[in-house]
Formats: C-alpha cells, sequence, structure tokens
C-alpha cells in the first residue's frame, strides 16, 4: 500500500510542481542574463547591478510569513494559482524599464509575487508525504532550480538576440519568459488538490491508508497562533538554521546571478554560448541532488548531509575566484553548484523536524531570513569585483561564508528520525 499509494500521489503531484518551480526560477534568474545589455542600457554600475539582482530577497522576505500563512487558509490551489498569475505580470513589466529605480521596484514586487510559492509548496508537500519519503520527494522537486538553468540559460542568450519590433533583446527576453506563469497559474485552479482528504483520484483505502500515515507521525500544525509564532521565534534551532540558509543562498544566488556576466569577463563568446556554458554546473548539479535526497531518507541522517557539501563547496568557489580561465572557472563553480544543490533535499527535510506543530510558520521564517542571503551574495559580488581583481574577492567571501554555513548545521538539534523499517 505504501509504495502503490506514494508513487500515485508523487506522478500526481510532483510533476506539475517540478514545472512550476522551473517557471519560477527562470522568472527569478534571467536578469542575469538580461544585465548583459541591461547594465549599458539603464548605466548600472556592477554594485547597482547586484542590488537591483538582489532586491528581489527583500520583497521575498518581507512578504514570505504572511503569504504562506494565507497559503493554509486560502487553499494550495487558489493562492498558488494567484501568486503565479501576479508574477508573471510583473516580470512581464520588466521589458518598460527606462531607469534603474524602475527595476528596483519591479524586481521588489517579483519578489514578494513569489514569496509564498516555495516555503508554500515545502508545506503543501508535507501535507503529502510521510517523513520516509519528505527528503527525496523536496530534492525532486528542488531539480527544478537546475533544469530551469539548464534550460532558461540557452532560451535566454538566444533570445537576447532578437531585435524586433522596436524591443531590445532584453526585453523580448522579459516579455516571452512570464507568459508560462500565466498560463499555468490557471492551469492550476483545474488540476490541484488541497489535500489528500480531497484526493477523489486516490481510491478509499489509500485515502485512509495515507492520512493514517501523516496522523501517525505528528499531530496537526497550528498555523497562525500567537503562541507558535513566538515559540518560532524563541527557537534557537530555527535560527541556527536561517543562518545557514543564509550562507547556503548567498553562495548559491551570488553564483547564479552573476554567472553570464562572470563568463563573459573571461571570453568575448556570444549571448547564446554564455548561455549554454551557464548550463553546465546545473547539468552536473541535477542527478547528484536527487541521489543525495534519497540516501539520507534512506540513512535518516540530514546533518553531515549538508555539512560536507558545504565545504567541498566551498573549496571550490574559493578554487573559481583563482581560475583565469573558462574552462577552470566552469569547472570550480559545477562543483560548487553541485555541492549546493546536494543539500537542498537534507536541509529542508531537517528543517521539518524542528518546531513541528508550527511547521508552517518554521518554513516560512527560515526561507524568508535565510533568502536574505540572495541579496548579501549579488551585491557583494558586484561590491567587491574590481579592474584587478575581478571577481576574485567576492567569490572567495562567498566560499568562505558557506564553509561557516557548514560547518553550523553540525550543530543543529533536532528531533531522532527512526530508520526506515523500524
Amino acid at each position: 500500500m505504501q509504495d502503490a499509494v506514494l508513487s500515485k500521489v508523487t506522478w500526481r503531484l510532483v510533476p506539475l510542481l517540478f514545472f512550476l518551480y522551473v517557471v519560477a526560477y527562470v522568472d527569478r534568474i534571467n536578469i542575469g542574463f538580461a544585465a548583459l545589455q541591461l547594465q549599458s542600457r539603464l548605466g548600472l554600475s556592477d554594485a547597482k547591478y547586484g542590488f537591483a539582482a538582489g532586491v528581489f530577497f527583500a520583497g521575498y522576505v518581507l512578504f514570505q510569513v504572511p503569504s504562506n500563512l494565507a497559503l493554509e487558509r486560502v487553499g494550495a490551489r487558489r493562492w498558488i494559482a494567484l501568486l503565479m498569475i501576479a508574477w508573471g505580470i510583473i516580470s512581464s513589466g520588466m521589458t518598460l524599464v527606462k531607469v534603474p529605480w524602475h527595476l528596483y521596484v519591479l524586481r521588489f514586487l517579483l519578489g514578494a509575487a513569489e514569496a509564498g510559492f516555495f516555503p508554500g509548496i515545502i508545506f503543501y508537500l508535507r501535507g503529502w508525504f510521510p517523513t520516509s519519503a519528505r527528503a527525496r520527494t523536496v530534492a525532486c522537486f528542488a531539480a527544478a532550480g537546475p533544469v530551469a538553468a539548464i534550460a532558461g540559460g540557452p532560451l535566454s542568450g538566444a533570445l537576447l538576440g532578437i531585435h524586433w519590433a522596436n524591443l531590445a533583446g532584453w526585453q523580448w527576453m522579459f516579455l516571452l519568459e512570464s507568459v508560462p506563469a500565466v498560463v499555468l497559474g490557471i492551469g492550476v485552479m483545474l488540476y490541484l488538490t488541497n489535500t489528500p482528504g480531497e484526493a477523489r483520484w486516490l481510491s478509499s483505502d489509500e485515502r485512509a491508508w495515507l492520512l493514517g500515515s501523516l496522523l501517525e507521525e505528528e499531530k496537526a500544525p497550528q498555523p497562525g497562533t500567537v503562541a507558535g509564532f513566538l515559540a518560532v521565534l524563541c527557537s534557537l534551532p530555527v535560527w541556527m538554521m536561517v543562518c545557514v540558509y543564509f550562507g547556503v543562498n548567498s553562495s548559491g544566488y551570488g553564483i547564479t546571478l552573476w554567472l553570464p556576466s562572470l563568463i563573459r569577463s573571461l571570453s568575448g563568446v556570444s549571448t547564446l554560448a554564455i548561455g549554454l556554458l551557464s548550463a553546465i554546473p546545473y547539468a552536473a548539479a541535477l542527478i547528484v541532488m536527487v541521489l543525495a535526497g534519497a540516501h539520507s531518507d534512506k540513512s535518516r541522517e540530514y546533518r553531515w548531509h549538508i555539512t560536507l557539501p558545504a565545504l567541498l563547496g566551498a573549496m571550490a568557489l574559493i578554487s573559481a575566484g583563482f581560475s583565469s580561465s573558462v574552462t577552470g572557472l566552469i569547472a570550480a563553480l559545477s562543483f560548487a553548484v553541485v555541492a549546493q544543490f546536494s543539500m537542498v533535499g537534507p536541509f529542508w527535510a531537517l528543517s521539518t523536524t524542528i518546531e513541528p506543530r508550527h511547521a508552517a510558520t518554521v518554513i516560512a521564517l527560515i526561507n524568508s531570513l535565510g533568502n536574505l542571503g540572495g541579496l548579501a551574495g549579488s551585491y557583494t559580488i558586484g561590491a567587491l569585483r574590481n579592474s584587478t581583481a575581478g571577481f576574485r574577492n567576492g567569490l572567495v567571501v562567498l566560499g568562505l561564508g558557506l564553509g561557516i554555513a557548514g560547518c553550523m548545521a553540525l550543530a543543529v538539534p533536532a528531533q531522532p528520525q527512526p530508520l526506515a523499517g523500524d
């Protein structure tokens, strides 16, 4: 029964959620390719571009917890659909940018619209999958990140070459890549199921088994209570996980939002070639992150599955800072990206064992404050870039931060989880 039900739930939900995250991730990171044309068009310095790319995460943080709590009240189907339509419209508005502050405002609003998506899906999956299957499920869903970079890199690079109807390549890129969010937002309303109890595509016996398995693991969460929110705010393990996620996102988004410019700084290849080269690190990460999530589920060990990749990724980032060729840069960054994405499944599986009665608030708080690392990482690379050292100082700083975050993960206490079959 377990294998049959989890297989049916996985094939019903995960492919759709995976594709939604691909669309979200492309809309989030395509500014890295737009920068190849947009920086000169708007007169953006490296520091200003770093801020514009990273201010997305300010909106992301401010609206994260309210958006996740709204999802619990409104239901995943309607709330996720609304968010997707909203961020699709905002992303298309990037085509109208004329001065830097337009870009700052729209990136902030895009972050606000996307704020509830990832933590909402993590909480949504928690309501469908028992703990024993959670890390690999989250890893499969989060694999959309590297897939988006694999597909979005060449696509964005190619769209930058379009110059038609008085619109530049970067404008066509923003416009065309925003359409899927609106279309899929409408599709979510017709397809997604809020809870297992509403899943008519499961038989009565399958629904009963799934609901019983979930209820056996823990009591139902109590979202939105003042006591619950205070318990989360006073939890040391939660704040430790915030710091770990901050370090992971500083390096991850620092790489992602600057990768096209990093490649261009060492070569004079076309925008399409930059898009193809930028896909290589994420292709390498795709398989490893799913395997790492499955292995952590099997062993029921999460902390070392975070720490070891973080330390290896830190060394890779520092090596990338001293690379003087495109080949060396891509090789080092590929290793760093593989390490970073392999932590995703174990990280969120560990997070759901902390304050389990208030999991929605825990997930939202960790994801929101931790994502400030995206602003810090993006701005750090831009601010530390100079004519002599180039990107070296920024990459070294991000590498050190990732290493510290990995060491901190070892100290995070969590409720012990039984081995499968116990």
